[in-house]
């Protein structure tokens, strides 16, 4: 049996059965539970994916187990795709994929065309193969997850089997991530099969486990039972001891010591079984004739793709040259080739042979693969005895081609490679700054930093050094170890002031980031130093209006906000500055105009990735305070799945502060909590004060909708020092009117109006419209009856106070419970009721009760018990209802949000009952009752006539 477990076929079986179609198949001495626990999974509920990875060290068996659920699986009439990694091939953009999606690719032309544009850039098969422009990642995930979708029907499951995954490349897993985060509804299951250890990025959280351990005392026995010729007395002590459980060992060993006596096997102390199977291994193939070593010497240098050229190589010139190496146990042949029979037994081989046998090898693949110019490349450059020009320009074509396909981690692999191999210091020093700059999209620090720490060791050029370290500095923004980013950021741009280099503005941008995520103010002062001695020229651009505000909103509003909208007409079509500019857009309060230039780059800005420099939940806070909770949530849940994925703390603490904050004000404070501690608990407050504020003023909204007014005051207090000093220069500011609302509740005006007013001071003249409004209610809060009136009307006069819907409803209702307290009762109603019309349409199930309290004071008892069903919806659910009642079909709405038709399909068909409705038609009618809807000039949007 593959890996060296024998199938319970029947004792002293010759090898596994495979069984009659229908047949369970063989069930795997001493993996009764794992098999059990693998076909539960496939077998649970037809209807809903599921992902499970089996992960084990070497020879513990995971791929004898993930055989067994295809054989199972494909009697049992499902669809099977499978691929295996290879640690050659990792290096090879989309190969895994390619692997996996071989039998189907006939199927591709059914595909919409971006999607099957996209994949098959991806995947090589483009008829175009010069294209420019890389292939939408995104697109290509979303064109996988549509096949899969309809490969895969409830009768027909689709099973997907990925075996040493840890060898997958970096392209082919992110799709593979991709589609198990979007597989609830889809009758498919993903089985992965890694090494115990292995780092999976994308599957090391949220996934369920299976862990392949070693066998039982009582499995090794009947194990050891099983074989040909069961070891016996010390001899079998010895190997119980020595496979310590591992069933590849105990079957190896068994064979190695078969026919001979216990004091012929004498060693020098016990080796780590892998070494001790490679060292068997490679003892049997000493014995092979000449013939054979050299063929399984051409598959051991293969990558799983070129091993069917491997195998006919020299088949052609003797075709008995397989046979000694099959009876050895090393390779097995079936309809599928030759492979072997585990991954250690090809590195045996590959490692038993001399550098000079392995060169020989490469050679005579890289003469067979003529075709394949990626791979044939990297065969050249394993048979590469020192530098070599000519291998090193095939290896940049390479890289150029992965990155046109988006291969940005093969890409880097490439470049590095052919720095390597490049005669001169010079052109080893830019080729390592290019690769550099291509692994920053790849998220592997530790790979960055190496590349630009190569380039100090090879290069004296300042500008190429400043490159590389700039690489790994944007990077260092994305952790959570601000402090450190900030000074490698401000090296770089002192190096390059004194060199007057145009990456000055990169560095400070980057920098700017930094400063925003850990607010500390002596980063403000060292970027303003910096950008004072640039002309007027250079920072007048959208790059040096991303430096200011990023840095500094209060200082930077008043110039920069009348200029935003000229900036942002001439972004045009460009995803990234119109994402950055809609970032500047939101720090300067500008709520309306972020969300439409988010929106508008809303289908571009996906094609290349995250946010600029990381900020990718502005989006999310634009949405929330803008009124479209559900929108925020997504964009929330999105980064919070990627980032814990891919450990990136700071960037899931930011989603998941967003979250609590959306969950908060729709009345969930349980969640609100949860979310917000997990946020807490992922960054250093030092470090991330913009994270930590944000979850704090959650904490605090959590504690409003319960009515804990002592909580929710400690909680808006610690957004300020205790000398009154914001503790982040930008999020601080927005509780000040929460603040004063807790501290009126609590009879303690006095000292939140001095933190007011001392806040008012210092934001001087930088104050945005949204903050000044916010001021205003403040005031109106926690000022004495005969002063509250005119702060309220303040509050409510301006018209662009409608672009923060939530905030303008509670000065709402803060005046209508005024006034009504003051017994101007027919001045209140109106107040009160247009603050529980938009509380209704957001959603805010405590505003709303609490709003209705005060009508039923006001003498008018509000109709209806609670918010829409629409917001009863998870925000995918929204989203996905809004599209439909737009007229979108299943697979435009899946277009849109990265979901499979069916998925969509699913929704609709779950959300219909709750939403009262029996036709897709009716959805308009549902969506209509909760649009926004224009301000009611008779609902307190201004002041009401005085008395």
């Amino acid at each position: 049996m593959k890996h060296g477990e024998r199938a319970r076929a029947g004792r002293g079986a010759p090898g596994d059965r495979r069984g009659a179609p229908g047949d369970p198949g063989p069930t795997v001495v001493g993996r009764e539970s794992e098999t059990a626990e693998i076909m539960g999974r496939v077998a649970a509920d037809r209807s809903r994916g599921a992902v499970l990875v089996v992960e084990g060290g070497p020879g513990a068996g995971k791929s004898v187990l993930l055989d067994l659920a295809v054989r199972r699986t494909r009697g049992a009439g499902h669809r099977v795709l499978r691929a295996v990694g290879s640690e050659s091939e990792a290096r090879l953009a989309y190969a895994s994929l390619h692997q996996l999606l071989r039998p189907v690719l006939g199927d591709l032309d059914a595909l919409p065309a971006r999607q099957r544009s996209a994949l098959r850039a991806a995947l090589g098969l483009a008829e175009h193969a010069e294209a420019p422009e890389a292939p939408d990642a995104l697109l290509v995930g979303l064109a996988v997850l549509t096949l899969v979708s309809d490969l895969a029907e409830p009768a027909a499951p689709l099973l997907v089997v990925v075996d040493d995954a840890q060898w997958m490349d970096r392209a082919s897993l992110d799709v593979l991530s991709f589609l198990a985060r979007r597989l609830d509804g889809e009758p498919v299951t993903l089985l992965l099969g890694v090494r115990t250890a292995a780092v999976l990025p994308g599957f090391d959280k949220g996934y369920a486990r299976l862990e392949v351990g070693p066998l039982s005392g009582d499995a090794a026995n009947r194990l050891l039972d099983e074989q040909p010729e069961p070891p016996t007395g010390r001899t079998r002590v010895r190997i119980l001891r020595e496979a310590a459980g591992n069933p590849l060992a105990l079957v190896e060993l068994s064979r190695a010591v078969a026919g001979r006596r216990p004091e012929d096997l004498a060693v020098e102390g016990p080796l780590p079984v892998t070494d001790r199977l490679e060292a068997l291994f490679a003892l049997r193939v000493s014995h092979l004739p000449e013939a054979t070593r050299r063929a399984l010497l051409l598959l051991a240098a293969a990558d799983a793709a070129d091993a069917p050229a491997a195998a006919r190589g020299p088949s052609e010139a003797d075709g008995t040259a397989w046979a000694p190496a099959e009876r050895a146990g090393l390779v097995r042949q079936d309809s599928a080739g030759i492979s072997f029979r585990h991954p250690v037994v090809r590195s045996a081989v590959y490692h038993a042979a001399s550098f000079r046998e392995r060169r020989h090898a490469h050679l005579a693949l890289a003469r067979l693969l003529g075709d394949d110019p990626d791979r044939r490349a990297w065969h050249l450059a394993a048979a590469a005895v020192g530098p070599d020009e000519q291998v090193s320009a095939v290896l940049l074509e390479t890289a150029a081609r992965a990155r046109r396909r988006g291969g940005h981690a093969a890409a880097a692999a490439a470049l590095e490679r052919a720095a390597e191999l490049s005669p001169r210091r010079a052109d080893q020093a830019r080729l390592l700054a290019d690769a550099a700059d291509t692994a920053v999209f790849t998220g592997q620090l530790g790979w960055v930093a190496h590349l630009a720490d190569e380039v100090r060791r090879r290069s004296d050029d300042p500008a190429l050094i400043s490159r590389a370290a700039l690489a790994a500095g944007r990077l260092m923004t994305m952790g959570p170890r601000h402090t450190a980013a900030f000074a490698l950021l401000a090296r770089i741009a002192d190096e390059a002031a004194d060199a007057r280099s145009p990456r000055l503005l990169d560095a400070l941008a980057a920098a700017a980031v930094v400063r925003y995520y850990s607010g500390e103010e002596s980063q403000r002062q060292r970027i303003e130093t910096l950008l004072a001695g640039l002309p007027d020229t250079a920072t007048g651009g959208a790059l040096g209006a991303w430096v200011r505000a990023v840095s500094d909103p209060a200082g930077a509003g008043a110039s920069l906000a009348p200029a935003l909208p000229r900036l942002i007409d001439e972004a045009g079509h460009d995803a990234g500055t119109l994402t950055a500019l809609a970032v500047v857009a939101w720090l300067l309060d500008r709520t309306a105009l972020a969300a439409r230039a988010f929106d508008e780059a809303a289908d571009r800005w996906r094609a290349h990735g995250p946010l600029p420099a990381g900020l990718g939940c502005a989006v999310g806070w634009t949405y929330l305070e803008q009124g479209r909770w559900a929108e925020a949530r997504s964009v929330a849940a999105e980064i919070a799945a990627v980032a814990a994925q891919s450990g990136l703390d700071h960037a899931e603490a930011c989603a998941r502060a967003l979250d609590a904050a959306a969950v908060a004000l729709l009345g969930e404070p349980a969640d609100a909590r949860e979310n917000a501690e997990r946020a807490l608990a992922l960054v250093d407050p030092l470090e991330s004060r913009s994270v930590a504020v944000a979850a704090r003023r959650a904490l605090g909204m959590a504690a409003v909708a319960e009515g804990d007014y002592d909580t929710a005051y400690a909680h808006f207090r610690s957004a300020f020092t205790e000398d009154g000093d914001p503790v982040h220069y930008h999020v601080s500011y927005t509780v000040l009117a929460e603040l004063a609302a807790a501290a009126a509740r609590r009879g303690e005006r006095a000292p939140a109006a001095e933190l007011l007013e001392r806040s008012v001071r210092r934001l001087g003249t930088g104050m945005s419209a949204r903050l000044a409004l916010l001021v205003e209610r403040a005031r109106a809060l926690l000022a004495d009856p005969e002063h509250a009136e005119r702060h309220f009307r303040a509050a409510l006069a301006d018209e662009t106070g409608d672009q923060w819907p939530f905030e303008r409803a509670q000065t709402r209702l803060d005046y209508g419970e005024w006034l009504r307290r003051q017994r101007r009762i027919a001045e209140a109603r109106p107040l009160l009721t247009g603050a529980l019309d938009t509380f209704r349409r957001l959603g805010a199930r405590p505003w709303i009760e609490r709003t209705k309290a005060e009508l039923r004071a006001a003498g008018i008892e509000a109709s209806g018990a609670a918010p829409g069903a629409l917001t009863e919806l998870s925000p995918q659910q929204q989203q996905i209802v809004r599209l439909a009642a737009r007229g979108l079909t299943n697979r435009e709405i899946g277009e849109k949000l990265f979901l499979s038709p069916r998925t969509v399909g699913s929704h609709l068909y779950r959300v219909f009952p709750r939403l009262g409705i029996t036709a897709r038609a009716q959805l308009r009618d549902v969506v209509d009752d909760t649009r926004p809807r224009p301000p009611d000039r008779h609902s307190g949007a201004g002041a009401p006539a005085a008395r």
